[in-house]
């Protein structure tokens, strides 16, 4: 899933497109809106791209109209975030959506002669739209994990509409603390070792591809048009379904096939116990949409995943009593009917299968990312190399400045390393780099004003900021330097992994239970929130470097988008949160909300803190099999399928996509995903420039309108107009879907 880039919020880090990248500079991009016949053998992606006609930017990039654009868009797409998020445990980057709905508008308004409104419109202000939609788009990461996990745990008493400033500290140091570190990355991961690591960033990269074509003079406008069109037909039917289906969610939403055919047979067949495992069909457009993208590997090993945890691993482990299933009523139609999703009363009673299921889900995405970030040891010694050169011949010029001498730092300034091949020449001027003491300052500021803020807010030591901090900085680097290559970040892993450490680093402290886990989470939060702002700013970078668009113009745009995501992420938590409390409790019965990831989060911090909860043998030995097997597949690929054996490596299981499958609840996303790669496999075959065209418009147009229909959904609820006060649940198990 991958962009508006397809990224969960937690637990979907993994569910995202894996590109075709081959090893000579022909790449090509797969499954994304990019026509891969139509790029030229000899384009090179690791330099700016050559405007179709030659056409320049002339005027400055960073306008009014730019950035206010960007940020309605944005804010279009971080309020969908927070329906979807909640919903499924993903989200979505609004780079892409931002891209194509900003061209139309800005197209629009150039035709004028208004002032600020009109005026010539290029690529460059187009990148301006979308870096902006990007900040505003961003941070609701937290708002679908670690946040309402705490009120669920009763770590955080109160409810979030009363303590919205508070929350608001929370976004303020994650938003700004990603910002400013971002920073320097740019010119290390896309300028000075992006050929080398062969770093493509490919979504960011059809992000700016598009905007290339869109920009291609009279053929690429119609070009454009056409991906308009599709985008808002597509997010205008996804919106319309969305709101719609509140009011009949058993015939315009979910298809419970099996609880049917319970009914028809008088309430006596066997089919609820196939329907307690989650096997029924959502018509889901985000999801649908996400198929689209993610392409036919991830697509099946996402759903073989959900076949081996809740069609094989699940009922085994109940049928031999490891685990266990709460029935969901007491009427004895329904007498075969259980929930094995449960996640309340850990340490108390027998777990439930999903919690036995998390621990390897999170082990495999944990060991392969790893891996893949170790079997490119020879390149990380490298990237080693190029940081500690640049750091010395950086501490040279400060102390050249002050008429001092360092022999050691001049010597090292003065071998720099260069790469096996050409190193990519940095196409920006001094003048229109963000400059050092920028983003120095902001960072230095921000991480003190963390510290203060998080010990006065939320009662955890400075100490502990900091290595929130330092643990966000490392993330970032594992999230950008996977990302970059695969298009799959592996933010579940790093906040699991954050957890776990800062659980290790707060044990026998003196905390009680529940101060524990309101540190743990926060302060996971904190790591992972970093993380994920950085790689979508560093892929904002990659795209703005490609259509030489100046930095320094960029980071303003982002910034500017940033403070909006600031009030208006948690803002959307209270309005949902507030239509829908069922969400901070973790004993709901039913709710609208599935919220995966704050359920994983909330039993992860018990796990650490809590002595009386602890991760079942079985699990654990199970875990450590399949991260061995993993870091295996991982080895085998990168070390023995190369040369002419390389072509086998697409045939090999996505064990991402596996894990992502044992993390979530049920299997209905993955159903719903693979649904749409077979559309998307059939449109391909059968008319390949149309897919090219219009294929990832429809995708983006699914995703943000059906997060945006979740959005209207929360209003009506609230103004007591929802489905289920004038709606029907015809269709749905025991009356409620």
């Amino acid at each position: 899933m991958a962009s508006t880039e397809t990224r969960p919020a937690d637990v979907a880090d993994q569910m995202v497109k894996t590109p075709a990248v081959e090893k000579e500079i022909n790449e090509k991009i797969d499954g994304v809106d990019v026509d891969v016949l139509s790029i030229e053998p000899e384009l090179d992606l690791y330099v700016p791209l050559k405007m179709e006609g030659g056409i320049v930017d002339d005027h400055n990039p960073l306008t009014i109209r730019a950035v206010l654009v960007g940020i309605v868009l944005g804010s279009l797409v971080n309020a969908s975030n927070l329906y979807l998020g909640l919903k499924t445990g993903f989200t979505f980057a609004a780079s892409m959506f931002g891209a194509i709905f900003g061209y139309g508008i800005i197209k629009i308004c150039s035709k004028t002669d208004l002032p600020i409104i009109g005026g010539s419109f290029g690529p460059q202000e187009n990148s301006i739209i979308q870096a902006a939609a990007t900040g505003a788009g961003g941070i609701s990461g937290i708002f679908v994990a670690g946040i309402p996990a705490m009120y669920q745990l009763h770590a955080q008493e109160g409810n979030p509409k009363d303590q919205f400033g508070a929350i608001i500290t929370i976004t303020l140091v994650c938003s700004f603390f990603g910002l400013f570190f971002v920073t320097p990355l740019r010119k290390f991961f896309i300028i000075q070792v992006a050929r080398e690591l062969k770093l493509l960033f490919p979504t960011a990269t059809a992000v700016a591809l598009t905007i290339k074509s869109m920009h291609a003079g009279a053929a690429g406008a119609r070009e454009a048009l056409s991906k308009l069109k599709a985008l808002s037909l597509a997010f205008s039917a996804a919106l319309i379904q969305r709101v719609a289906s509140y009011y009949a969610v058993g015939i315009l939403y979910d298809w419970h096939v099996f609880t049917w055919i319970h009914i028809w047979s008088g309430y006596t067949s066997w089919a609820m116990n196939i329907e307690s495992w989650g096997w029924w069909f959502e018509w889901t457009p985000a999801f649908i949409g996400s198929g689209i993208l993610i392409g036919m590997n991830s697509a099946l090993s996402m759903f073989g995943g959900a076949v081996l945890a809740w069609a094989v691993i699940g009922p085994t482990l109940v049928h031999y009593g490891e685990c266990i299933g709460k029935p969901q009523t007491d009427d004895p139609k329904w007498a075969g009917y259980y929930s094995f999703a449960s996640l309340s009363n850990l340490g108390k009673e027998t777990p439930s299968p999903r919690y036995w299921l998390l621990w390897p889900g999170v082990m495999i995405m944990v060991c392969t990312s790893m891996a893949e970030l170790f079997v490119q040891y020879k390149v990380i010694g490298y990237a080693g190399k190029v940081i500690w050169q640049k750091t010395c011949a950086n501490i040279n010029s400060l102390l050249i400045k002050r008429g001092t001498h360092s022999q050691y730092f001049a010597t090292r300034a003065a071998n720099e390393v260069k790469a096996s091949d050409n190193i990519v020449e940095d196409p920006a001027p001094p003048e229109q780099q963000v400059q050092m003491w920028m983003w120095v300052t902001g960072l230095i500021v921000t991480i003190a004003a963390g510290m203060v803020i998080f010990a006065l807010q939320w009662g955890m030591h400075p100490g502990l900021t900091i290595l929130a901090c330092v643990l966000g900085f490392l993330f970032s680097f594992l999230a950008i330097q996977i990302g970059a290559v695969t298009d799959q970040t592996p933010l579940t892993a790093a906040s699991k992994a954050s957890q776990l450490v800062v659980g290790a680093a707060t044990r026998n402290s003196g905390f009680s239970i529940k101060d524990a886990q309101r540190v743990n989470l926060v302060a996971g939060g904190l790591a992972s929130g970093g993380a994920d702002v950085a790689f979508s700013l560093t892929g904002d970078f990659r795209t703005g470097f490609l259509l030489g668009t100046p930095p320094i113009q960029q980071w303003y745009a982002q910034g500017l988008g940033s403070i909006i995501s600031i009030f208006l992420a948690p803002g959307m938590f209270v309005l949902f949160t507030t239509a829908y409390p069922c969400i901070l409790d973790m004993e709901a019965e039913h709710c609208a909300f599935a919220v995966p990831s704050v359920a994983a989060w909330a039993a992860v911090a018990q796990a650490v803190t809590d002595p009386n909860v602890s991760i079942p043998l079985t699990s654990g030995i199970f875990s450590i099999v399949m991260g061995v097997f993993c870091v295996g597949q991982v080895v085998f690929r990168h070390f023995y399928l190369v040369g002419s054996r390389e072509k086998y490596r697409e045939y090999l299981p996505n064990w991402g996509a596996i894990a992502l499958s044992f993390v979530l609840p049920n299997p209905v996303f993955t159903t719903a995903a693979l649904f749409g790669a077979i559309v998307a496999w059939i449109w391909r075959k059968w008319k390949l420039k149309s897919f090219d065209l219009y294929g990832y418009a429809v995708a983006a147009g699914f995703i943000a309108g059906e997060g945006l229909g979740g959005v209207v959904g929360a209003a009506l609820q609230i103004g007591g107009v929802s489905g289920d006060i004038l709606g029907t649940n015809v269709g749905c198990p025991a009356g409620y879907c």
